[in-house]
């Protein structure tokens, strides 16, 4: 089997590192093959823009819709999305390791969705949600936060962490993925911005756990029970909820 880890943190020596490397080897002691796109690394563009199309639908007015449709029909995508797209389509688990800043992913990573989730390829209007490309494969992110973890639950001062990875979740969803339970590090510090939260030691020793907890999370990543979203057969012609599909609206991509 194949997993795909997508990592995106622009410091190589950084713990989201740490935790790309953790959950290399806990895929490999699975037997997988693992993969990395390294986004910072490899130089990845994340700006979706007229210039990555050489051969345009429509030179006057740019739509990415379009243009994307265009390119994957006619063989002209650009290498680096072609070489994500033939990354994906291996991948048996994608893992999407990243920080959270600004009470979101980072741009690089929204990048990353906005340019390979390439329109025409990847989905189109009868292929998305529970009918999408990569049904039957699964996905999880595993995220870093600053503050500790009693701050990011409802009412919390960091913001409610599932309302926060709702829009990830629900883009994976979008896509075809089961998508499992994030891996949350919380209380990655760093004091030299300015915010502690405790000391060095037991710092490290957090840190310890937190890899150690990703990896019993991936041994367990066929098995574990994926967030609940709605399919197809939830919604009326209007594209909402139909009577009495409300259990399927109250988790909604929440923990449980």
């Amino acid at each position: 089997m194949n997993t795909l880890i997508v990592h995106c943190h622009p410091e190589a020596r950084s713990f989201n590192a740490a935790l790309r490397d953790t959950a290399a080897q806990a895929m490999r002691d699975l037997g997988h093959d693992v993969e990395v796109s390294d986004l910072y690394a490899e130089g990845f563009d994340p700006v979706e823009a007229p210039r990555h199309y050489r051969h345009r639908a429509n030179a006057e007015v740019f739509s990415a819709l379009v243009e994307q449709r265009h390119a994957s029909t006619h063989g002209t995508l650009p290498d680096d999305i072609r070489r994500e797209i033939a990354r994906l389509e291996k991948a048996d688990l994608v893992v999407l390791q990243f920080p959270l800043w600004w009470h979101a992913p980072p741009a690089m990573l929204k990048g990353w969705f906005d340019r390979v989730f390439v329109n025409g390829a990847l989905y189109s209007g009868s292929r998305r949600y529970d009918r999408g490309h990569f049904r039957g494969r699964r996905a999880i992110c595993s995220v870093t936060t600053g503050a500790p973890a009693a701050t990011f639950g409802p009412g919390g001062r960091g913001g409610d962490i599932d309302l926060l990875l709702w829009p990830l979740h629900y883009s994976l969803h979008y896509m075809g993925y089961a998508v499992l339970e994030p891996v949350l590090a919380h209380g990655v510090q760093d004091a030299r911005g300015g915010y502690r939260y405790q000391e060095d030691a037991a710092l490290a020793a957090s840190l310890s756990a937190h890899r150690a907890h990703l990896a019993r999370r991936l041994a367990n990543w066929r098995t574990d029970t994926p967030l609940r979203f709605p399919g197809w057969d939830d919604w009326d012609e209007h594209g909402m909820l139909k009577p009495g599909r409300t259990d399927v609206l109250a988790p909604y991509g929440r923990q449980s």
